[in-house]
Parts: structure tokens; C-alpha cells; sequence
């Protein structure tokens, strides 16, 4: 008995110690629950319902004001991932939009396709998104080093609640691609060195064409000189591609150091000129410079060309002016506002004239003007230009004078075949070195030329004024007979007045210019309407007509034929850019 109890006792007691560490393993095996889950308060109120069996259990429910604040919270997180996304969504669509641009922009050079990826609708796709390679970006844009589109880690790499965004990569990208897509700057920046290059380089490419419809067949057949000999008119009525010219420059091994290569054609006059430029800037006030230029003895020829308020100089600018020729001169800015340029060259014309033609006699010429109210223009290529496109809110006005002398040969300038090349006219619209122009049968051999202009205009607010008065001599005559007179003088003028009726698009203008001859008075008026047609001063559109009675010039590039009288109306797109 004794033994069969203490059996009995024993395995009761196995059986409890079993029981114990059941249990106890069974709550070790359960997760923890935070210390403010709902399974806690069960467990709180049923621990107190055991220690108060009187009680019902009843769970505690949230209160209000922690409900809004959880649904707020919720909603703020919300908000902020959807503006992350916009953004996001707004800076690749940029980005694709620039590449497009500079894909159009390059013609002519090995484009790679860039794959362009549907716009991101949710987060989901946002993370699926390619980014451009920068393989490809490079294909497009040789000049600059892109940095590469990266991301943020995902939620898994990055820890819960970040949110797939671009890295301070994306700003650099952008003004990477932001720097080739600006890489025209008063022409197209084909190479620029760093600052702190060890050979300082810059090349820039400028461009200026003129395509033109001319139609003069409302001209008289024939016009007379002041001798009572007859001559024909020769009518026009073609499309050409008037001027055309394109110049490569900028500096080199120093950045006072400036070059230019120019080539110039005009179809009309089937004639091309191939020109460079060498000079040195020593300060703001001095720059030194041989090649080509047009000599400046007339407002038209000081960095104006092409933008004067018709697409054309006048009929007494034509008349007047000196030409283009090879020397050397000095150009700056004395003080603020007054500009110079002082000029050294072979004569008015020699464009086309090899070097053992060109006589021995040099010509002078300058140009100063002033600009008391501040710069006319831009700085840029429109520096000078007549009109006041860019809508100048205060007046700027601009006061100028010029002078020319030369010695002329009747070889030298008989050439008008090359672009914007001027003969010597009298004002009956006959050369002054053909012969027969002041005698029957008598030739002129030798003239001095001497020329002086002044130059006024005013901009204010989208109008503009301008105007010139010149005076020309010609005398020391040298002819191989008699003459009847020993020199002559000519004046006249021009005045032209625009006004932007829509600023940046559309501008109608009139014009007007006379000469008053020693044997004759021709003079012009007409009117016109440009039409810039894209947001900017360098591509327009002009359509014009004018009335001229007795033209004393002839020029291919020009309209004017010698003793034209009657209407001409004028079509013509340029761009310069």
C-alpha cells in the first residue's frame, strides 16, 4: 500500500510539472505584442475582471480626438508623397523635353535615339521608368560632360517610409544640358575653353542671309544726263538670294587676341569675297585690327549691317557711302557713351582688286559717335541697330559724324561686281569715271573724294527715329581732255521713323531720302511692314513698296538701277543670327 500510494503521488506530480512547462512554452512561442496594442488592453481588462469577478469586461474604445489625429497624420504622409511624385514627374518631362530640343537643334550629327518613356502615373511606374543613358546623352551633346540621373534607395535598401526621388545628381544634369542648349550667344558657340584653360580658344559661328523678290518693271525704259545722252533702264524682276555671309571667330592663345574668317557672297551680283580679320584688344578704349572692313564713313558701315529699319540702305546711303576695302584701324569706347573708329586703307572699292592694281594713294576715314542716355542697343551683334525692338522703356539717343577721304583711279573703281561694293555716281545717275560723264568723249582719270555725314536717331518705348544729312566733294580732277567744271558737290539725306503697334512681332515704318545733285535731284519715299515672326530680333519677314523718281546709282545687291522711276514693291526673309 504504501508503495502503490507513493506511485499514485508520484506520477500526479509528473503529470503537473508536464502541464507547467507546456504552458510555459506555449507563451514563449507567442509574439509580443507592443505595449500599447489592443491585445493588451484585452489582456489589462480581463486581468481585472479575474481580480473583480463582479465586473463585466468591456472593451475601451479610442477616443475621437486620437482617431483625427491618426487620419490627419495618414493624409499629411499622403499629401507629401503625392507632391514628391508631381515633382518628380515635372522634372522628367523637362528633362525629356531638352533633349528633344537639342536632338532638333543638332542637324548634320550622329544623333543616338534617346528612349522616351511614358509619363509616371503612380509610384509604381516611377520605379520602372528608364532614365536616359549617358552613352546616349553624351551621343547627343560632345561638348559637355553629363552627370548621370540616379535614385534614392528603395523602401527595402533605404528603410520604411522613404519615397523614390532624383539625388542632387539631377540638378547637375540639368544645368549641363541647360549650358549646351544656351550655347548660342550672339551666334552659335561652336568651342569654348574653361577660364583657367592653358590655351584660351573661342569659336563662333555667325550666319546672315537675305532672300529677296524684286520686281522694278513699273521703271521708265530709258532715262537722260545732264548732257542729253540716253540710257537705258535695266528692269528686274527676280528671287535671289541677295546677300549670304558667314564668319568664323573669336580668340585664340590669349583672349585679347581676336581673329575673324569671313565669306561673302551676293548671287544677285555672282560674286564672292573671302576675307579674315586679325586684332588685339589692349583695353576697353584701344582695339587694333588689319583685314577686311567697310569703310567707316557712313553710319550704315559701323556695326550695323543688317539691321537697319528697311532691309536695305537707302538710296542716298547707296549714293554716298565709301565701299569695303582691306587696312587697319582702331576702334573703342573713350568714355561712356562715346565710341570711335578710325580707319587706314587702300581705297573706297578693292574688294576684287589684286594687290599690283591697287594704286599707291591711301585713304582716310573715321567714325565717332555718341550715346548720352546709354547704349542704342544690345551688346551684341544689334549693337547699332535703327530700330527699337527691344521696347526701351527710357530714351536712348544716339549723335554721330563721319569723314572719308581718297584719292581715286578710274581703274580701281570701276569694279561693282562684289557685295556691297560702291562706284562713284554723279547724281544724274552716270559713274563719274565713264567716259562721257562730264564732257562728250572725255574721260575722268583721277578725282579726290571727300565725304562727311552726320547721324542722329531716337528710341523710346517701341518707336524709333533716325536720320543722316551727307556732303560729298569730288575734285583735283585728272581726265585725258577738257572738262567744263573743276569739281562738284552733292548732298541730301534720309530719315526713316518705326514704331512696334506689337511689341517683339510687328512693326510698320515708313522711310524717305533725297540728294541734292550738281545735276540732279532723285529722290525716294515708301513704306513697310516687318514681321518678326518667332521671338526674336535676328528672323523676320518685310514686305515693302516705295516710289523713287531718277535712281543716280546702280547696284545689283541693291534695288535701285540707274535712272529708275516709278513703283517697287519688295519681298524679303532674313535671318541673322
Amino acid at each position: 500500500m504504501i508503495i502503490r500510494g507513493a506511485s499514485i503521488r508520484l506520477t500526479v506530480a509528473l503529470a503537473l510539472t508536464s502541464v507547467t512547462l507546456f504552458v510555459t512554452s506555449a507563451y514563449g512561442q507567442s509574439p509580443a505584442s507592443p505595449p500599447d496594442s489592443p491585445r493588451n488592453e484585452v489582456a489589462a481588462a480581463q486581468g481585472s475582471q479575474l481580480s473583480n469577478p463582479g465586473k463585466k469586461f468591456l472593451p475601451e474604445k479610442p477616443r475621437p480626438i486620437e482617431l483625427e489625429d491618426k487620419v490627419a497624420a495618414v493624409m499629411a504622409d499622403n499629401a507629401a508623397v503625392r507632391e514628391e511624385l508631381r515633382k518628380m514627374k515635372e522634372q522628367q518631362r523637362t528633362l525629356l523635353d531638352l533633349v528633344d530640343r537639342l536632338q532638333r537643334k543638332l542637324e548634320g550629327s550622329t544623333v543616338a535615339e534617346l528612349p522616351r518613356p511614358a509619363q509616371p502615373q503612380g509610384p509604381a511606374e516611377i520605379a520602372e521608368t528608364p532614365v536616359p543613358s549617358t552613352t546616349a546623352t553624351k551621343a547627343v551633346l560632345p561638348l559637355a560632360s553629363v552627370t548621370p540621373l540616379t535614385r534614392r534607395s528603395s523602401p527595402a535598401e533605404a528603410g520604411e517610409g522613404s519615397v523614390p526621388s532624383m539625388t542632387a545628381a539631377q540638378p547637375q544634369s540639368f544645368s549641363a544640358l541647360q549650358e549646351i542648349e544656351n550655347r548660342y550667344k550672339d551666334g552659335i558657340i561652336v568651342w569654348e575653353t574653361p577660364e583657367n584653360a592653358k590655351v584660351p580658344f573661342l569659336l563662333r559661328f555667325q550666319g546672315t542671309t537675305q532672300v529677296r523678290y524684286l520686281n522694278t518693271l513699273d521703271s521708265n525704259s530709258t532715262f537722260t544726263d545732264h548732257l542729253g545722252v540716253i540710257h537705258d533702264v535695266h528692269k528686274r524682276n527676280d528671287i535671289t538670294v541677295n546677300r549670304s555671309m558667314t564668319v568664323f571667330g573669336g580668340y585664340i592663345f590669349d583672349k585679347k587676341a581676336q581673329y575673324s574668317f569671313t565669306t561673302w557672297t551676293s548671287a544677285g551680283a555672282s560674286s564672292i569675297v573671302v576675307a579674315g580679320n586679325i586684332g588685339w584688344q589692349f583695353s576697353k578704349a584701344l582695339t587694333l585690327t588689319g583685314g577686311y572692313i567697310g569703310v567707316p564713313g557712313s553710319r550704315s558701315l559701323v556695326g550695323t549691317f543688317p539691321f537697319f529699319t528697311a532691309n536695305d540702305r537707302t538710296m542716298a546711303d547707296n549714293f554716298f557711302r565709301p565701299g569695303f576695302t582691306q587696312g587697319v584701324w582702331a576702334s573703342g569706347q573713350l568714355v561712356k557713351g562715346l565710341n570711335y573708329m578710325a580707319f587706314l586703307g587702300n581705297g573706297l572699292n578693292t574688294l576684287s582688286i589684286t594687290a599690283n592694281k591697287i594704286d599707291s594713294n591711301l585713304l582716310v576715314s573715321g567714325s565717332l559717335w555718341w550715346e548720352p542716355l546709354g547704349d542704342y542697343g544690345p551688346p551684341s551683334r544689334p549693337r547699332n541697330m535703327y530700330d527699337d525692338y527691344f521696347s526701351s522703356r527710357k530714351a536712348r539717343i544716339r549723335l554721330g559724324t563721319s569723314f572719308t577721304r581718297s584719292r581715286e583711279n578710274r581703274f580701281g573703281d570701276l569694279d561693282n561686281s562684289s557685295p556691297e561694293n560702291t562706284s562713284i555716281y554723279n547724281s544724274d545717275g552716270v559713274q563719274a569715271f565713264a567716259t562721257g560723264a562730264f564732257a562728250p568723249g572725255v574721260t575722268l582719270q583721277d578725282a579726290t573724294y571727300k565725304m562727311s555725314a552726320i547721324d542722329y536717331g531716337i528710341k523710346w518705348n517701341g518707336l524709333a527715329v533716325n536720320g543722316q544729312y551727307f556732303m560729298r566733294w569730288l575734285n583735283d580732277f585728272v581726265a585725258d581732255g577738257p572738262l567744263p567744271l573743276k569739281s562738284t558737290f552733292d548732298h541730301g539725306g534720309e530719315l526713316s521713323a518705326s514704331y512696334f503697334v506689337k511689341p517683339k512681332k510687328l512693326m510698320p515704318y515708313v522711310r524717305a531720302s533725297w540728294v541734292r545733285g550738281q545735276f540732279a535731284n532723285p529722290y525716294e519715299y515708301g513704306a513697310g511692314l516687318r514681321w518678326y515672326y518667332l521671338h526674336t530680333e535676328r528672323l523676320w519677314l518685310n514686305v515693302e513698296v516705295f516710289h523713287i523718281n531718277g535712281a543716280p546709282y546702280s547696284g545689283t545687291f541693291t534695288p535701285y538701277t540707274a535712272g529708275m522711276t516709278g513703283w517697287v514693291p519688295m519681298v524679303q526673309g532674313y535671318i541673322a543670327f
